[in-house]
């Protein structure tokens, strides 16, 4: 552990399954309360694999400027150890204010090199890859959390076309993908209003709460285009939206949002190019959460996690292939945060895993199961249901402030 120094319009896009069970926005049951708070949790996930060693570059490692130095670009010290992508302001900011954390040298327990299976270890929460019907880890967790008065468990929010795995599971869950199209005129749902009334209240009441949270968005436009930098993907609108619905007093508690982009096989650009557009890119979303979020950011947990890492080494093109350990986030206004937590393994040639890649040594597990005991009050017994067969895990403590 090292210790620091000083575009058109989101629309609404329904997921009907069984009875065709869609968020109603102002009856949505909220997550138990403790202690006056009203906690909420954002997973953020870097499709791809992010190369965590050019985010969060272990400069104080003497193989670092041997391996990366020449392509590293502009960064900006955390602590004798670690050093920030120059692109990343309003996430230093964060750090430097104590609302942020980072994580290196970490991974989940799969251990190949396929993005359609590390992803699935990631989002199922299971410790290997699995085959036919399975469920999400944030989906499971949410069945479990305390449910006080509440009598059904509180539904979930997934900003991707379709029901990621991660959401998947009984616990209902709304999906929202960025539009092209133009929004339904107000007649136009009126009238088909009047015609599921009669033939199907349950679809009625989906149109219904749909067409609410679509005139609060029309309203309060979710990407403030002036972020927006020539270069970078646009990943300010989808966070700005989820970050809108989740600040209000009606809205969803726990939420998934996936980015990306971050497979960078040939001319990885980390210091000026794709990479670098990339990482700024991402730290104009995490700003867009914050700020956002507004007064609940106090109450807010946001993960950023991605499947697998990079090599240690440049390939002949200039980009990274298919690692294995990489650097995750965690931010929030309640955070015990400024610090990178890592068991630093060395990217000395004999410190790699397989020789070329950066060796785990910290399960993402713990760290998520931490978020889940402390900022969510997950029960201790129920961690083995969202993570099973991870009982040798043991979560991290003393994240979030009392």
């Amino acid at each position: 552990m090292s210790d620091p120094l000083g575009h058109g319009p989101v629309m609404r896009r329904a997921v009907l399954g069984g009875l065709g069970a869609l968020f109603a926005w102002p009856y949505a049951p909220r997550l138990a309360r403790a202690a006056g708070r009203d906690p909420r949790l954002l997973v953020v996930i870097l499709r791809g694999g992010l190369d965590g060693i050019s985010m969060l570059q272990p400069v104080g490692d003497p193989a670092f400027a041997a391996l990366r130095g020449a392509d590293a670009g502009e960064s900006v010290p955390l602590d004798p150890l670690f050093a920030l992508h120059g692109n990343m302001p309003k996430l230093l900011a964060m750090f430097r204010e104590g609302e942020a954390l980072a994580l290196h040298a970490a991974h989940t327990p799969y251990r190949g090199r396929s993005h359609f299976d590390g992803q699935d270890v990631l989002e199922s929460g299971l410790p290997r890859v699995t085959t036919g019907e399975r469920t999400g880890w944030l989906n499971r967790a949410l069945t479990l959390l305390p449910r006080g008065e509440r009598v059904a468990p509180p539904r979930g929010l997934a900003v991707a076309p379709v029901v990621p795995v991660i959401m998947q599971g009984p616990a209902p869950v709304e999906t929202w993908q960025l539009q092209r199209f133009r929004l339904a005129e107000e007649e136009l749902v009126a009238r088909l209003l009047d015609l599921y009334e009669a033939r199907d209240p349950v679809l009625a009441e989906a149109l219904r709460s749909g067409a609410m949270l679509d005139n609060f968005l029309r309203e309060r436009p979710p990407g403030p285009p002036g972020q927006r930098v020539p270069g970078r993907p646009d990943f300010v609108t989808d966070a700005a939206a989820a970050a809108r619905i989740m600040a209000r007093a009606d809205g969803p508690r726990v939420a998934a949002l996936g980015l990306n982009g971050w497979d960078t096989h040939a001319g990885q650009g980390t210091a000026r190019g794709g990479l670098a557009n990339r990482l700024g890119a991402l730290d104009d979303a995490l700003g867009a959460l914050r700020e956002g979020l507004g007064p609940v950011w106090s109450d807010t947990v946001v993960a950023v996690v991605t499947e697998f890492g990079r090599t240690a080494r440049l390939n002949g093109t200039g980009g990274t292939d298919h690692g294995m350990a990489t650097a995750a986030l965690v931010l929030g206004g309640r955070l015990t945060g400024g610090r990178v937590l890592a068991d630093w393994p060395g990217l000395a040639p004999h410190e790699l895993n397989e020789g070329r890649d950066l060796r785990p040594t910290t399960d993402l597990r713990a760290v998520l199961a931490g978020v889940l005991a402390e900022h969510l009050h997950l029960p201790a017994a129920a961690i083995g249901e969202v993570f099973p067969d991870s009982v040798p895990v043991r979560p991290f403590t003393g994240l979030i402030r009392a």
